[in-house]
């Protein structure tokens, strides 16, 4: 981090700091609207008016509407269903980070791509966080809400195997493009489980709070997220850049408490150091952990 310019410093931390606090934003929005006309609300808005001013990616369009269909109804339309009632946002900032693991997995199978020994240890530790957070389900988590999550985690795995296969693209305008996808299917899921009554008194109701955190999550947490995000990767090495994210369950924790009230009880605590510890084996085991590579067939 040292190698940083302070500027691109707080750059991303201020990235980082926005994506965890936004499930924070998403628990404040769903006090009004229902799950997932939010999620209409939010990729109809980050499509436009952005797609007039960006360049469609250099991509096929059946990656732009995988890549649309996974992240928003597998990743946030489930997320946002589940972020109703069925899992506090403080944990699911933590659960849905799995999707590192999962793409890790995903890799192994489909690409055949070999993995470190050690990226074995962090998805146990990963998987050990899981599991206290199972045992200790309350009025505020449930179990259904924790196999929804890592539902959505998954979906975002599988999405990001379709930005690999992309290749060296425009992010911000991948985002933006693909979000043409992701709405009509959440329209359709909306007008079926949400129910045109639910969703009409729910943007009736929308005060400017409600309204200030679907732009919240539309043009800060993917517009300005993304851009900035994607600009850092440009300048910068990988490697200095891709493990801030490991704030991003820190600072969603932290806000929920801070601003929600959740509490922060030894077991969630231990539950974010497993999977913390896990995400960080993932991104620097060959440095921290000498193991010789192991292969999908190990």
């Amino acid at each position: 981090m040292a190698a940083l310019p302070l500027r691109h410093l707080l750059l991303a931390l201020a990235v980082v700091a926005i994506w965890g606090s936004n499930f924070v934003v998403i628990k404040y929005a769903l006090h009004t609207l229902p799950p997932l006309t939010l999620a209409v609300l939010r990729f109809a808005l980050a499509l436009l008016p952005a797609c007039f001013f960006l360049r469609r990616p250099a991509v096929g369009w059946r990656n732009l509407a995988g890549y649309g269909v996974l992240i928003g109804v597998g990743q946030f339309g489930m997320l946002y269903l589940a972020m109703r009632s069925q899992i506090s946002p403080g944990l699911a900032s933590l659960v849905v980070q799995t999707q590192v693991f999962f793409t890790l997995l995903l890799a192994v199978r489909i690409r055949k791509e070999q993995v470190l020994g050690a990226q074995w240890l962090g998805l146990a530790l990963a998987a050990g966080g899981v599991g206290v957070i199972v045992a200790h389900t309350d009025g505020s988590t449930t179990a259904l809400g924790i196999v929804m999550v890592l539902v959505a985690a998954f979906s975002w795995a599988c999405a990001n195997l379709l930005t690999q296969r992309a290749g060296r693209i425009d992010m911000l305008a991948y985002v933006v493009w693909s979000s043409a996808f992701a709405v009509p299917p959440l329209l359709v899921l909306a007008l079926l489980i949400d129910g045109p009554q639910q969703m009409a008194a729910g943007v009736a109701a929308s005060d400017l709070g409600t309204w200030g955190a679907v732009l919240w999550q539309a043009l800060g947490n993917t517009l300005f997220g993304y851009g900035a995000w994607s600009w850092l990767l440009a300048r910068h090495p990988a490697g200095r850049i891709v493990p801030m994210a490991l704030l991003v369950p820190v600072f969603g924790m932290g806000s929920a408490s801070l601003l929600l009230g959740e509490p922060l009880p030894g077991w969630k605590l231990t539950a974010a150091a497993l999977v913390l510890a896990g995400l960080a084996i993932n991104l620097f085991g060959a440095r921290l952990l000498p193991a010789r590579p192991s292969t999908a067939r190990d």
